[in-house]
């Protein structure tokens, strides 16, 4: 497996109308099941609610009254961040998550387990299993069509390029280039989202262009691999563990004479 340049999506969410078609393009192509009858949550007009094992992409309906200007929608595409520093793939004992040429992460649902492992290490609550059979299952980023020189099925449904999908290097400068045309429009509260390679999760292979903070959408405002610190773990264990058998060994001697 040769290695490529790193392939992702940029999802602009200041022009998503919320239709939904990348939401039913994932499920289509992916064969992802259902998540029951389609029905309103209560909290707004969208019916799926969040990510999840049955649901990779999701849009999210945000609804703001704003003194100064009225109601305000807000709606957002989101998918899986395919982290530089992917914690879900770090964690899993089996195997069953690795990292492809395009440098995304996958799950392997033959190889998966159940163990769940990987659920709670995801900082952005992606991945989860599924109740009927408790694997692991989250974006792919349409592997299968990547390998065949295909983009990802929700940017080829998106009928507004809200999710453009290409080389990250290039979606970082597009994304840029319209944040300040955004800015030069007066929308002053334009911002990226995981464009920075440097964060806490060592870059993404998903950023966005967002119109308030993240929390707003349901985001981290500063998300962090859950396994950053497991380096610096082991080496303190690893330290107490020579500390306590040169102490047992001192009293071993000790013991002898």
């Amino acid at each position: 497996m040769t290695a490529g340049p790193r392939m992702g999506f940029f999802t602009d969410t200041s022009v998503c109308i919320g239709c939904k078609a990348c939401e039913v393009a994932c499920k289509e192509w992916n064969l992802v099941p259902e998540d029951g009858p389609l029905r309103l949550t209560g909290d707004s007009y969208d019916n799926t609610g969040a990510l999840g094992a049955s649901t990779w992409r999701h849009v999210a309906f945000v609804e703001q009254q704003r003194d100064d200007q009225g109601l305000r929608w807000l709606m957002s595409s989101d998918v899986c961040k395919h982290c530089s520093s992917a914690a879900c793939l770090e964690v899993c004992p089996t195997g069953a998550l690795f990292r492809t040429e395009f440098s995304t992460v996958v799950v392997q649902a033959d190889i998966c387990n159940g163990c769940g492992y990987c659920v709670p290490a995801c900082p952005f609550g992606v991945i989860d299993r599924r109740e009927d059979d408790g694997r692991a299952f989250k974006c792919t980023l349409c592997y299968d069509r990547l390998r065949d020189d295909l983009q990802p099925a929700c940017a080829t449904a998106c009928p507004t390029d809200s999710i453009q999908f290409g080389e990250l290097g290039e979606l970082r400068e597009r994304a840029r280039e319209r944040v300040a045309a955004l800015h030069d429009a007066g929308v002053a509260e334009a911002r990226l989202y995981l464009d920075d390679e440097d964060d806490g999760i060592g870059g993404a292979g998903a950023f966005f262009l967002l119109l308030d903070e993240p929390e707003v959408y349901g985001l981290p405002p500063d998300p962090v691999s859950t396994t950053r610190d497991l380096p610096t773990l082991w080496r303190a264990a690893a330290l107490a563990a020579g500390t306590l058998l040169a102490a047992v060994a001192v009293s071993f001697v000790e013991g002898r004479r």
